[in-house]
């Protein structure tokens, strides 16, 4: 198939660090299979290609059949080139946990623009502080879906490799992708009694299990008082087997975002540890239940909370 019939893939990271991007290459054989079958027109990580006048009216992107937007959207020109990859891709994607759900950056939301610029760049830095002076930022950190309409929201951080492609290869076949809508307790095989420990443990404490024996012989993590996030946060890092952070015996913390669409991590989280008998008031920090979901006006600066 020449390069004019394939159909066109536009990928594009705003404020993220490109993992989802690396997972994306790290598909290996089936991305090779899949670059026979699209034609790449922009991804600034891989390929050189201008912008356009970034001083005037905007950007100016090629048109595509699929657009994969990583990262949420935190500057006035972030906002911008998404509008631009909205108005050019057929299908837009909202590309790993930052972009559906704000991610790590998101906790910036916590404080406002010009407290989050003294904390970086402090006064005694002279020039550098100076440099900054917040008005390219918007108020806050955004989920995509905050700022244009998305077409299908793939979470993860980062997504595993062979649901990327799972999920191209479904939309170049003209079929909606299958992602799962189970949380992560759902793919967990661990033990549960119903009873939990009355207190949340630090998050650096050790399971209480057997190395020898398989990991459907340890009991639940948050029966054992342990912060895991399984619960309330959407499973898929698994790829459908045993969610990858319980296999390492330490829980959940939440990076693929609410099991509802519109779901509050924090809330849900503080529910489902009154109902196995934890008392919440031992979590330090309340507002770290939406380190990786703070977007969609969920973490706000304290004025702003009263």
């Amino acid at each position: 198939m020449s390069d004019q019939a394939r159909p066109r893939l536009s990928c594009e990271w705003l404020h993220a660090c490109a993992g989802c991007e690396m997972a994306l290459l790290n598909c290996g054989d089936r991305l090779l299979g899949l670059l026979d079958r699209v034609s790449i027109v922009h991804f600034p990580l891989l390929m050189d290609h201008k912008y356009g006048d970034r001083a005037g009216a905007g950007f100016d992107l090629p048109r595509a059949e699929i657009g994969l937007v990583s990262g949420g959207v935190a500057s006035r020109e972030q906002l911008a080139l998404l509008r631009t990859m909205r108005e050019s891709c057929k299908t837009l994607v909202a590309f790993g946990t930052c972009a559906t759900h704000g991610g790590i950056p998101a906790l910036r939301n916590q404080w406002t623009v010009d407290q989050t610029l003294r904390t970086v760049f402090p006064e005694d830095e002279g020039e550098c502080s100076s440099a900054f002076d917040g008005s390219s930022f918007l108020d806050r950190v955004y989920g995509i879906d905050e700022q244009v309409a998305v077409d299908l929201f793939l979470p993860g951080c980062p997504p595993r490799p062979e649901t990327i492609v799972g999920v191209i290869e479904a939309l170049l076949a003209g079929e909606q992708p299958q992602l799962t809508e189970k949380s992560v307790c759902e793919h967990c095989p661990t033990i549960r009694t119903g009873k939990g420990q009355r207190t949340v443990r630090r998050f650096l404490a050790n399971a209480e299990y057997d190395p020898g024996e398989p990991i459907g012989s340890m009991r639940c993590l948050l029966e054992q008082g342990l912060l895991c996030m399984g619960p309330v946060t959407v499973g898929g890092c698994g790829g459908g087997e045993t969610p990858l952070c319980i296999r390492a015996r330490v829980p959940c913390r939440g990076c693929y975002g609410p099991v509802r669409r519109n779901g509050n991590q924090l809330l849900d989280m503080l529910n489902a540890l009154a109902s196995n008998g934890i008392d919440h008031r031992a979590i330090v920090d309340r507002r770290s239940l939406l380190r990786f979901s703070g977007a969609h006006g969920l973490l706000k600066p304290p004025e702003k909370r009263r």
